[in-house]
């Protein structure tokens, strides 16, 4: 019971003689330090606060004004045109600091160059903001989008989809929607964007997110996977004591907002906003919705192995653990024979079954007593780590690798994942690492700028010893990992095992097809004169067809983060001109020239979308809120249900790479993430995330499920790679061998 007296802060024991108060040195010592370091943090941000509330001013920049005033007038020069003097004349008569001539004109200059410097500050934001807010840079001609040209960029977008009859009653409830309807309901949001920070992003944070009913695993959350191409170490306890500490590192630049944001095309920053919750945050589960909770501030991470649960603390004092010492602690888990209680095993397979059910068992089981706290452990916890026995890497010989690989992490066996934590960092027996993120808190590019950081820290900063250790010496003096103690009841576990069925069911049917794609990337696809992104996306559509004969409504992910608290918006890749496009490769009787032509149209239609997108006029973040405002008013609108009805049968995503420069990828080439990915929308769709990693190599995760007949996820893939060199062959792009 060592630790549990490192925990207390002091202790007390009733005599006879009244009560005796023992306190512990060390502990108060501990609690001083972990004192200091708050106030620290305080201060930092307090200090912060103050220098982003003067950007772009400075406090060197508010002596100079004053020094510049000062000596004008000592040269007899009045540049504040009289002011100086009046302030003077206003300023309090008497005793104190008021009693010279020269304090007093001292302090009215003071007073002057001070709001010279303020009113300076005003009009230099706003030029700022006016310019931040111009969008025209990325576009030949652009203008304001109304919610009249977005129903009929609707009407766009669903034409190739339609046939003429069933396009006509389309443009019907189109017409008769932006007639009556939609004026009516753009009001609303007209009101709401100036009242509110963003007018999307709540909604959609609270609606399609936070109210799902359906379980999480496959559904909702995504993984993220290490660099497969190279080793750091085969110690497990080794690996993650590196990634832990290098995580709390990135959290600390986090907390004292020394983050640089990810810019634009290198021009515009973009909202950081998202990364606030990344850490100390857990999704709550509840019968109507579920929220967000987030702590300011967590000292510790809960681990999960081999069916028992343990609470690692992440500092000694005031003074972050170093890797080694991270390294022993996991060591010791990893070591302990202990076994499970009753229900312990599988308890995180509620967060992987329904919410209802979740939100019914914690409020029945887990609301008093150890259950509590051991709950409130977890979900207090920066994140969550789950140390796996099984062994995952990719083997280039052994192309199912990678597949397992990302089976595991999309959702290992249903129970050792802790679904509603923002994220679980996964560590694997043979020292490989990976995510598994809720989508709630935020999108896929934020957990990618940590996931930059912490791989980027473990190899070329922190590093390991040539017995595949931590650096440095192990303070074995620590209190080792607290196991979480559990009274779990006979009717708790019957819930228990049903989330399991219910999301092993989930996990069992979805098929999962990953592959890196050699015969060129990003360098060979520019000679096409295009964007690598256009490229792929017109080389799905492509691959869609040949698979299964016909086009489907498809999403793509677009950030709308050059907007305060913006998230994404929706490019809808399947256009008029790449079905055009795809249709005369299909036939296969036109000339080389004409089908250049119709790609590079179908390109730049790509690329003119996606611009909007990322600039506020892309159509259906605009088109959810109408239906919400609709919902609210309890008005009907045929148009806007059948819009938000539709299914997403090819949804989409791009991985964002190399938003920090951690190293340089010329000089090590195989330090590649092949990215992550997520699984199928729809029923009878697929799920494509894609990485366009380097100048020579893409990697593709395509998802589906085994229940449907339709689908085949490992045929989707085999259809992408043809595609994507059928494409290359049109501009005769030279491409390595496979």
């Amino acid at each position: 019971m060592a630790e549990a007296h490192q925990a207390v802060a002091f202790q007390f024991t009733v005599t006879p003689d009244g009560v005796d108060f023992q306190l512990s040195r060390e502990a108060l010592k501990h609690v001083y330090l972990s004192g200091i370091n708050s106030w620290k943090k305080r201060l930092i941000r307090i200090k912060n606060g103050i220098l982003r509330g003067v950007y772009p001013g400075s406090p060197t920049s508010w002596l100079v004004v004053i020094m510049a005033t000062v000596g004008s007038s000592y040269c007899n020069v009045d540049i504040s045109m009289g002011l100086v003097c009046h302030i003077q004349r206003c300023l309090p008569e008497g005793c104190g600091p008021y009693q010279t001539p020269q304090t007093r004109a001292l302090l009215s200059m003071a007073i002057f160059s001070t709001g010279v410097w303020m009113t300076g500050i005003f009009f230099f934001r706003q030029t700022l903001k006016l310019l931040l807010s111009y969008h025209g840079w990325m576009f030949e001609m652009h203008g304001q989008t109304s919610h009249f040209t977005k129903v009929w960029a609707y009407l766009e977008s669903v034409r190739p989809l339609l046939d003429n009859e069933e396009y006509y009653r389309m443009e019907m409830l189109a017409k008769e929607f932006q007639d009556k309807t939609a004026p009516r309901l753009q009001k609303y949001l007209v009101l709401k964007s100036w009242w509110a920070t963003n007018y999307v992003s709540d909604w959609w944070e609270e609606y399609i997110y936070l109210r799902g009913r359906t379980p999480l695993v496959v559904n909702s959350n995504y993984y993220v996977m290490d660099f497969v191409l190279v080793k750091n170490t085969d110690v497990q306890a080794a690996r993650l004591g590196n990634i832990v500490h290098a995580m709390i590192m990135y959290r600390r630049k986090l907390d004292r907002e020394e983050i640089k944001p990810v810019m634009a095309l290198g021009m515009v920053p973009m909202c950081s906003y998202q990364m606030e919750r990344m850490f100390n945050t857990t999704r709550i589960p509840g019968k109507k919705t579920d929220v967000l909770q987030h702590l300011s501030d967590s000292r510790h991470v809960a681990v999960y192995h081999k069916g028992r649960f343990f609470k690692v603390w992440l500092y000694e004092g005031s003074r972050l653990l170093k890797p080694r010492d991270l390294e022993m602690q996991f060591q010791r888990i990893l070591d302990d024979p202990s076994l499970p209680q009753p229900g312990e095993e599988r308890l995180a397979a509620l967060t992987a079954g329904g919410r209802v059910e979740w939100a019914q068992a914690r409020q029945a089981f887990f609301g008093s007593g150890k259950n509590k706290a051991s709950l409130d452990a977890i979900e207090r916890a920066a994140f969550f780590v789950a140390l796996d026995e099984e062994s995952h890497h990719y083997d280039p010989e052994d192309e199912a690798s990678l597949s397992l690989y990302g089976k595991a992490l999309l959702h290992g066996n249903c129970y050792n994942r802790w679904f509603d934590k923002s994220f679980t960092l996964i560590s694997f027996k043979n020292g490989h690492v990976g995510l598994n993120t809720e989508h709630a808190w935020a999108d896929a590019p934020i957990i990618g700028h940590l996931w930059e950081f912490v791989l980027g820290t473990d190899t070329f900063h922190l590093g390991y010893t040539e017995a595949g250790h931590c650096i440095g010496k192990s303070n074995s003096m620590l209190a080792p990992p607290q196991r979480l103690q559990w009274d779990i009841p006979d009717q708790c576990q019957a819930v228990i095992e049903s989330s399991y069925q219910v999301a092993k069911a989930l996990a069992d049917d979805v098929e999962l097809y990953c592959f890196q794609f050699l015969p060129f990337g990003k360098g060979l696809i520019k000679k096409c004169r295009t964007s690598p992104d256009a490229f792929v996306q017109i080389a799905l559509q492509l691959a869609h067809f040949r698979d299964r004969g016909r086009f489907c409504l498809t999403y793509e992910a677009s950030m709308t983060r050059m907007f305060r608290e913006g998230r994404t918006e929706t490019v809808r890749s399947c256009t008029s001109e790449s079905t055009a496009f795809v249709q005369a490769m299909v036939e296969g009787t036109h000339m080389k020239a004409h089908l250049q032509n119709l790609f590079r149209k179908a390109s730049e239609k790509h690329q003119n979308m996606y611009r909007l997108a990322m600039t506020g006029s892309g159509i259906d973040r605009h088109l959810f809120c109408l239906y919400v405002v609709s919902k609210y008013l309890g008005v009907s609108s045929p148009f806007l249900a059948e819009v938000l009805s539709e299914p997403w049968r090819l949804s989409t995503s791009q991985i964002a790479q190399f938003q920090i420069r951690m190293f340089d990828p010329d000089q090590y080439p195989n330090h590649l993430g092949p990215g992550g990915g997520f699984g199928p929308v729809a029923d009878d769709g697929y799920g494509v995330s894609y990485m366009i990693a380097g100048e020579n190599t893409i990697f593709f995760h395509v998802s589906s499920k085994f229940s449907s007949s339709e689908t085949n996820a490992q045929r989707f893939g085999n259809h992408i790679r043809q595609a994507l060199l059928d494409i290359a062959d049109l501009f005769q792009v030279p491409k390595a061998d496979s």
